[in-house]
């Protein structure tokens, strides 16, 4: 489904991915770990085009979207929630879910209902200032307006960031429920390590640039060796 080879790019003049290779299958949930500074943002901003490759390649369905805009890479499919959310605070519920449809057509500008099956409080109180909402009812809003163009590929980084242990739980819950609904792919790059075990199929660890290690996450339920060897300070 995504498939990355040999990957190089840079972030403010210093070389950071030196050669990722990453492959996620089709339906899975592939989580991307490793300690701060390794890589993982500059990663997720790479494959969205909001960085540029300086070598290697990406490609999402057997299709290059390496060199594409953001926007291009955007209409082949992927959505992306940033680490912060970005979310507009001086706009509603529905005026931040509404912005995601600009890019259709007049009259195909509709949000799906099917997204407040996910996410009843966005529904509840869509006329809502977004600024006004707490860090994890944000999430949901940057995570439903990443969904709201129907994506095939689903980029999170850092969602636990901030945000209270319940709502983690909660936004973990929703996450698979919306994958095995849905069997859209999704790449998260966390630190959260329950949150980890609780969500994702997959786990590669980052370290220095590089993908050093791949396994199953039913591998680290048993055994948290790598965890301690990639995670740890």
């Amino acid at each position: 489904m995504l498939n990355i080879t040999d990957l190089h790019a840079s972030y403010g003049g210093s070389l950071i991915l030196q050669g990722i290779d990453l492959a996620v299958k089709q339906g899975e949930i592939t989580a991307i770990m490793g300690r701060n500074g390794m890589g993982k943002t500059t990663l997720m901003k790479t494959i969205v085009g909001l960085l540029p490759a300086m070598s290697g390649s990406i490609q999402l369905d057997g299709q290059m979207i390496t060199h594409l805009k953001p926007h291009r890479i955007a209409e082949r499919g992927v959505g992306f929630v940033p680490q912060g959310r970005e979310i507009f605070g001086d706009f509603t519920v529905f005026e931040n879910l509404k912005l995601a449809t600009l890019r259709f057509p007049r009259q195909k500008r509709q949000i799906p209902s099917a997204l407040f099956a996910y996410f009843p409080i966005l529904e509840e109180r869509k006329n809502q200032r977004a600024g006004s909402f707490s860090g994890g009812e944000q999430q949901m809003l940057a995570m439903a307006r990443a969904l709201v163009t129907h994506p095939k590929l689903l980029l999170l980084d850092e969602p636990s960031e901030g945000i209270q242990p319940s709502i983690v739980q909660e936004i973990a819950r929703i996450l698979r429920d919306i994958n095995q609904k849905t069997g859209i792919t999704i790449v998260i790059v966390e630190q959260n390590v329950d949150m980890i075990l609780d969500l994702a199929d997959t786990c590669a660890f980052l370290e220095k640039g590089r993908i050093v290690d791949t396994c199953p996450v039913d591998t680290l339920r048993k055994d948290e060796s790598l965890i301690t060897r990639y995670m740890a300070v």
